[in-house]
C-alpha cells in the first residue's frame, strides 16, 4: 500500500525535522515536501499533491489560518492538520471554521501524531488535541495556565512567553503565580520538573534530539 503523502509547513527547522522523524518511523507515511513560509503552502500543494498537510499557525508571509483559507478558496480539499503552540478556543475555532481536519497543540505526546494524521486523511470529524491532555487534572490548571507552563519547559523568559501568547509580561507573571500556587511549588525549576512529570512540555522538538 502506498504511503500517505505529507507536506510539512513550519518556520522552525527543528520542528520540521521532528515531525519528519516521528512520521517516517512508520511505513505508511511519505514526506513529499517541506516549506517554511506561508506563501509557499498553496504552490507546494499544487505541485506536490499531498494527501495531508501538517501546517503551523505562526508562519512568515502568511499565517497558517490564512493559508488554509487560501487553499480552500483555490478549491483544494486536502486535509490540513493545524499544529501550534496556541491552543486557546479562538485559534481552534478559527481553524475549524476555515476547514481544518484537526488541531494539535505542540506539547502533545509525539507518538500520537501519526494516529491524528491518519484520521485526518481518512476523513474523520474535526478533532482537537490540546497540550496537557494526559496530565493529572486534580490541580485544575486552566488551558492558558497549561500553555504558559509548557512554554516554561521550553526555557522561554516571561517576556518571550508574553510575546508568543500576545499578552503582557505582567499577565504571564499572574498566570505563573497561579500555576505555582495550584501545583504547590515556589521556583521555576520546580514547576518545569512538575510539568514533565505530568506530561506537559513533551513538545515534538524533543524527538529531534
Amino acid at each position: 500500500m502506498a504511503g500517505l503523502r505529507v507536506l510539512l509547513a513550519d518556520d522552525h527547522r527543528l520542528m520540521l525535522a521532528a515531525a519528519r522523524r516521528v512520521l517516517e518511523r512508520h511505513d505508511d507515511f511519505e514526506i513529499v515536501g517541506e516549506v517554511m513560509r506561508g506563501t509557499q503552502v498553496v504552490p507546494a500543494v499544487g505541485s506536490l499533491a499531498p494527501d495531508v498537510v501538517l501546517l503551523d499557525v505562526r508562519m512568515p508571509g502568511l499565517d497558517g489560518i490564512a493559508c488554509l483559507k487560501r487553499l480552500r478558496a483555490h478549491g483544494s480539499n486536502v486535509p490540513v492538520v493545524i499544529i501550534s503552540s496556541y491552543v486557546d478556543d479562538e485559534h481552534v475555532e478559527a481553524a475549524r471554521s476555515a476547514g481544518a481536519a484537526a488541531y494539535v497543540g505542540k506539547t502533545i505526546d509525539p507518538a500520537k501524531l501519526p494516529e491524528i494524521v491518519r484520521a485526518a486523511a481518512g476523513g474523520a470529524p474535526f478533532t482537537v488535541s490540546r497540550p496537557g491532555a494526559e496530565r493529572d487534572d486534580s490541580c485544575e490548571l486552566s488551558e492558558r495556565e497549561v500553555t504558559v507552563l509548557a512554554a516554561l519547559t521550553r526555557g522561554l523568559s516571561n517576556r518571550q512567553i508574553g510575546e508568543e501568547l500576545w499578552v503582557s509580561e505582567q499577565t504571564v507573571k499572574f498566570h505563573l503565580r497561579n500555576v505555582y500556587r495550584k501545583i504547590d511549588v515556589k521556583k521555576r525549576a520546580e514547576a518545569v520538573r512538575w510539568a514533565y512529570s505530568h506530561g506537559i512540555g513533551r513538545e515534538l522538538s524533543r524527538v529531534a534530539q
